[in-house]
């Protein structure tokens, strides 16, 4: 039987979104097409600047002072480059990955300090975007957290610029909102800081056996592997760990050509597809190594027999520059 925490997980990866994922790597050429939103002002300082999207060119007339995000996802990005954040949207509260206003516990304390409101967690509502005087509103293209649908009715309130985040590093998008509000120069510190760590934490750690097996368990409902595509794997790779192959055998009608970023694994391919020398579980915790390294049907896995199973944390499912450095440190902590 799934357990309640196998529940609360897949909820999150619900919350998390359907298709995309912060952070997902591409290559440049892949970027350069996918990219929806693309700021093309001078980082000079100059106002107003132009952001082109695929709704067409934006203009922002002044530097925003009241930004309104109505993704969730979307919302760490922007307070960790210091834009002036009055509301966004929110998810479900008081959850494994969200606290009691609905902001995602790795920055929902500095929303708090910031006083940012919380908007509803599902169906925007455009009166209160209006009530907040918004001269800058930031929506996500995908995910479940997309408000898209709403474009006509939220640019007719504000410039609106449109995210596509499953597409694009959490790091190009942070340079993408930092020029878009004119916090480049925080953007870019922001992710010198998080390289720096990454060094660091690279140095000092002794890494276990290797290859490694990423992913996020969920039992009996079956696991999620992370490729060298996505935004975990990548990261991974950045700090030294190599990936095992999943084997083909392993690969059952629902993981082949939906996701690059996703390996789907269902629990009778286990043994076979689980088999990393090292396993690190996303969106987990020291609760959810216990509980995989009491499953069954991984008792003979080479992670389990020999105790390298890791958590990065329950809030790493999707990367912003919190969730990442959580990440990152984490793994520092248990690996020097």
């Amino acid at each position: 039987m799934p357990t309640s925490r196998t529940f609360t997980r897949a909820a999150a990866v619900l919350i998390a979104s359907t298709v995309a994922l912060v952070g997902c790597s591409s290559s440049a050429d892949d970027a350069a097409e996918n990219s929806e939103t693309t700021a093309v002002a001078s980082s000079d300082g100059s106002w107003p600047r132009t952001v082109e999207t695929e709704q067409g060119p934006v203009e922002i007339p002044a530097q925003p002072e009241r930004i309104l995000s109505t993704a969730v996802t979307l919302t760490g990005t922007l307070l960790a480059i210091d834009a002036p954040v009055v509301a966004s949207g929110a998810t479900s509260p008081n959850t494994d990955v969200a606290d009691g206003q609905g902001f995602f516990t790795q920055w929902g304390d500095i929303a708090a300090e910031r006083a940012v409101e919380p908007l509803p967690a599902t169906d925007i509502d455009v009166e209160q975007v209006i009530g907040q005087n918004p001269d800058l509103i930031v929506v996500s293209k995908t995910g479940a957290d997309s408000a898209i649908d709403l474009y006509d009715q939220l640019s007719a309130v504000a410039p609106t610029i449109v995210v596509d985040y499953g597409n694009n590093s959490w790091q190009d998008v942070t340079e993408l909102l930092g020029e878009a509000t004119g916090h480049e120069a925080q953007a870019q510190e922001k992710i010198a800081t998080f390289e720096d760590l990454v060094a660091s934490a690279k140095a000092e750690m002794a890494l276990p056996p290797q290859p490694t097996t990423a992913l996020v368990y969920n039992g009996a409902e079956g696991s999620n592997v992370w490729t060298e595509e996505s935004a975990q794997g990548s990261l991974l790779t950045e700090l030294g760990f190599t990936l095992a192959d999943i084997p083909s055998a392993a690969l059952g009608d629902t993981s082949m050509g939906a996701r690059k970023d996703i390996v789907q694994i269902s629990p009778e391919n286990y043994s076979l597809a689980l088999a990393g020398q090292t396993v690190v579980l996303v969106t987990a915790d020291d609760t959810d190594v216990a509980e995989y390294r009491a499953d069954p049907l991984l008792a003979q896995t080479p992670a389990v027999q020999q105790q390298h199973v890791y958590a990065v944390g329950l809030d790493t499912f999707r990367l912003d520059y919190y969730s990442a450095t959580n990440f990152v440190e984490r793994l520092q902590e248990e690996l020097s």
